[in-house]
């Protein structure tokens, strides 16, 4: 009789563990598959005689807010429509209207032309932010290593279009409102701790074709190296801004974050730090990190 009720409860004891598993794959699974309403490669330029794209993943319960999403690793990016959208749940899911914007891939172009490309992004969508519905004066940034490279690119740089501008889309600006990114460089010219530093100054080791023949040329690099680092701009109306970044990344030591924190502070803005132990250039956890930008942009963004 002992026994048979050990096995009866040992049976009930796995139906349950396989019914709490269940519940908790498929609650995952229901959470980064929210409902959204996708247009993908919308054409926002040109470059190069190819056509720049972005995609745009609008909620069931917009909140009025784009946030675009920088589509951009090794500052190479995807085709249009290839972003997985379970990666931006946590925003979707707050009500953000996401943009994932692509560029062309270095060393195709330079990635100072992918830094215009960004801007010219930021201006598309802004002019066509009623068409999107969201709020022109509150538009967000996201994106990982190049992708948070050019975020900040956009923070310290952005600003306003030509006036005398042919399209319309280019007298608007690029400015963007607030930041969330995961360890950018912000600093070319000085690498540090970086398994990427020649060692004499010049660009990143695997990237110098990226900067064309500027990066071959240390007179032009020194010009290049500081107009592409965000570090050498930060003035009183950089917008707020929050950085993950882990404390074991060899490729972009935390270093280049803290710097750029501190060049912040010294004209009384906000940049916070969240460092990740033992976190190399990513970690698995980072889909929970998304959501704490989520609850950034809430306050930073919404009213």
């Amino acid at each position: 009789m002992n026994w048979k009720r050990l096995l009866r409860n040992t049976l009930w004891t796995i139906a349950a563990v396989v019914l709490l598993v269940a519940l908790v794959v498929g609650s995952a699974w229901w959470y980064f598959h929210p409902t959204v309403q996708r247009t993908n490669a919308i054409a926002y330029g040109k470059r190069g005689g190819e056509t720049l794209a972005l995609d745009v993943l609008r909620p069931a319960k917009p909140n009025g807010v784009g946030v675009l999403l920088l589509v951009s690793g090794g500052w190479k990016s995807g085709e249009p429509g290839s972003f997985g959208e379970w990666m931006a749940a946590p925003l979707i899911r707050r009500g953000y209207t996401v943009f994932p914007i692509y560029h062309v891939s270095q060393p195709k172009v330079t990635i100072m032309e992918i830094t215009d490309d960004m801007h010219r992004a930021v201006r598309f969508v802004r002019h066509h932010a009623k068409d999107y519905g969201i709020d022109p004066q509150r538009i967000g940034v996201t994106g990982g290593s190049a992708g948070g490279h050019l975020s900040l690119m956009l923070a310290t740089r952005g600003g306003p279009g030509r006036p005398d501008a042919t399209d319309p889309a280019d007298r608007e600006s690029s400015a963007v409102q607030a930041v969330a990114i995961f360890y950018p460089v912000t600093d070319l010219l000085n690498l540090g701790k970086s398994r990427e530093n020649p060692g004499d100054g010049g660009p990143p080791k695997s990237f110098v074709k990226g900067f064309g023949a500027a990066a071959t040329n240390m007179a032009l690099w020194k010009v290049v190296g500081r107009e592409t680092s965000p570090l050498y701009y930060v003035t009183s109306n950089l917008p707020p801004v929050l950085i993950y970044h882990g404390d074991a990344d060899t490729l972009t030591p935390l270093e280049q974050t803290e710097w750029f924190q501190v060049a912040a502070r010294k004209v009384g803005r906000e940049v916070q730090v969240k460092v990740h132990p033992g976190g190399d250039h990513g970690w698995l956890t980072m889909p929970l990190d998304i959501r704490e930008f989520g609850i950034w942009f809430d306050q930073k963004l919404r009213p």
